[in-house]
């Protein structure tokens, strides 16, 4: 049975296709696809993705039942922080990949889940299944899953509208100044490598909060909170004002001065409210072993 969300426009006014793009878990191309196929009415008729909305429209999207996925199961040891029917959080290890792709298509994080999670939902179709929002292959931490297309709508929204919050760990390179700052840059596609992002002119807003922990000279310890969340946002952020995470081979220097295999980020803090009561969940995840490792080595001056 189809998955019907009924929302009403407020004041703003905005295309179909950029209003949904901001509202539900799917990308613009799924949008204008549900949109040609009739799964998107608006106030009962068929629209088109550039129509314009005004307030009081109402628009039905009705999302068909996920396909069966032909993802293997894979009996991968998970760290489930948290589970119930409708939702559930996990600790990814870094050096996990989150779904299948080429080159990633086995040890992901959605093989692991279909082997230790009952139900999933199927909104992100038959490669995601129940990925609300992901983290890096080399970013450990905190990933809200959700069991069921209402659930995802839910929880996707509340990361669309920012009243989720994602606050990461971080060690970078260099020494912030501040006690605290605001990174509010724009970001896209890289123009010079078309597997990077950057900060650009006419990219998608972005903003970061960053809050100094620890100084250490050349190695600052932060927490980093996301505002929006873009691609890279926390590593492009950083790398911008000339911080970047250490261990970063993508967007910090090639020399590995922390001896480490991937970025020293982790998404330690995740709040929200549970999809069906409301109410309001905070969870946190211990800094993985390597990174405690790292900050007493810092500590003791033996880097």
């Amino acid at each position: 049975m189809d998955l019907e969300t009924r929302l009403e426009v407020g004041e703003k006014i905005s295309r179909l296709d950029k209003y949904l793009a901001e509202q539900l878990p799917l990308t613009r191309s799924h949008i204008k696809n549900a949109i040609e196929t009739g799964h998107i009415m608006v106030n009962g008729e068929p629209a088109r993705p550039s129509d314009k909305l005004k307030a009081g429209d109402v628009i039905v999207v009705h999302t068909p039942p996920p396909k069966k996925t032909e993802i293997t199961a894979e009996n991968i040891p998970l760290d489930i922080v948290y589970e119930d029917e409708w939702m559930a959080v996990v600790n990814k290890p870094q050096g996990m990949v989150v779904h299948p792709a080429p080159g990633n298509r086995e040890g992901t994080l959605v093989s692991a889940l279909l082997y230790n999670v009952k139900d999933l939902s199927g909104i992100n179709g038959e490669l995601r299944p129940g990925i609300v929002h992901r983290l890096d292959k080399d970013t450990s931490g905190l990933l809200v899953i959700a069991k069921n297309d209402e659930a995802h709508v839910a929880l996707a929204k509340q990361i669309a509208q920012k009243s989720a919050r994602r606050i990461y760990a971080a060690i970078v390179h260099g020494n912030i100044r501040e006690d605290s700052l605001t990174i509010d840059k724009s970001i896209g596609r890289s123009r010079t490598d078309r597997k990077k992002m950057a900060v650009v002119t006419g990219g998608r807003r972005a903003v970061t909060h960053v809050r100094v922990l620890e100084r250490f000279g050349a190695f600052t310890y932060i927490e980093a909170e996301l505002e929006t969340g873009r691609t890279h946002q926390i590593r492009v952020h950083l790398s911008s004002i000339q911080r970047p995470v250490a261990g970063d081979q993508a967007y910090g220097p090639k020399a590995v001065k922390l001896h480490q295999n991937g970025q020293l980020l982790h998404a330690e803090k995740l709040m929200l409210r549970h999809p069906s009561t409301g109410d309001e969940m905070s969870f946190e995840a211990a800094l993985p072993e390597y990174f405690e490792k790292t900050l007493k080595a810092l500590r003791d001056k033996h880097i």
